[in-house]
């Protein structure tokens, strides 16, 4: 088995089980608090944090943790490691406290400032989405049956765009999109968006309001993994481990052949 392989499969429970905390709290009547920047957050997005950083912190290669939760509540750290995990116990909160279902956890491995591996868990549907430099991406159900996925040619009838349900620009989308073929916009919440790219389902997902590290690093790593790519809007790959770990508007796509 390859490595990489051999690591999703590591921490694929992991999420599972982060998963499985989000939905017993999902269930009852929780509350709603505000982290520093505004935010929402509740108590799945700690319980969920603790249980992922405690079980990676077993975990090889890296040691360094970086997390939403603890980034928002201290001063986020300075990353000197060439390699370190990027965590989003619970992306897509307000998904959560509007209970639609969309919202996800996120575990990524950073290398050099590239997403080689990472993990999506849409814990409502029960549906994983994992995939790995190298290892190629797949889709898992809640029995664990895999199913390799890949990012697609865009249709001759034109583009199938998937922009964010909760913190969409309507009008600087309608900017970026003037002059393309569009067949169909889908809107989704949390790094689904980039699972549906990375899956076929759609081609196209331009984002243009503030987004940090933890919030694409997983979901950037598997849509690589099938053969796409997320690029800030002069075309540079998005990198990894910056200062403040916030990043440019971007656009991720499937196939370009």
């Amino acid at each position: 088995m390859l490595p990489e392989l051999d690591l999703l499969d590591r921490i694929i429970p992991i999420a599972r089980e982060a998963g499985t905390i989000v939905m017993r709290i999902y269930g009852t009547e929780f509350e709603v608090g505000g982290k520093r920047d505004a935010s929402p957050v509740t108590e799945a997005d700690r319980h969920a944090e603790a249980l992922i950083l405690a079980a990676l912190a077993r975990i090889k290669p890296a040691s360094r943790i970086v997390s939403e939760e603890a980034s928002c509540a201290e001063t986020i750290p300075a990353i000197e490691e060439e390699r370190f995990w990027l965590v989003d116990p619970l992306d897509g909160t307000r998904e959560f406290i509007d209970r639609n279902g969309e919202f996800t956890v996120n575990i990524a491995l950073v290398e050099r400032g590239t997403p080689v591996l990472g993990v999506v868990l849409a814990p409502a549907s029960g549906r994983l989405f994992a995939g790995a430099a190298g290892a190629g991406a797949f889709v898992e159900d809640e029995s664990g049956r895999r199913m390799t996925i890949a990012c697609r040619r865009v249709p001759t009838a034109g583009l199938t765009v998937v922009s964010s349900r909760s913190h969409g620009d309507v009008e600087a989308l309608n900017a970026y999109l003037a002059g393309r073929v569009v067949a169909s916009c889908v809107t989704a919440g949390s790094s689904l968006k980039f699972c549906l790219v990375a899956g076929g389902e759609a081609a196209l997902y331009p984002r243009f309001g503030r987004t940090m590290e933890w919030d694409t690093a997983a979901g950037h790593a598997i849509l690589r993994a099938a053969g796409g790519r997320v690029t800030d809007l002069n075309g540079a790959e998005l990198r990894y481990g910056k200062p403040d770990f916030a990043n440019p508007h971007f656009v991720a796509t499937g196939r370009q052949d």
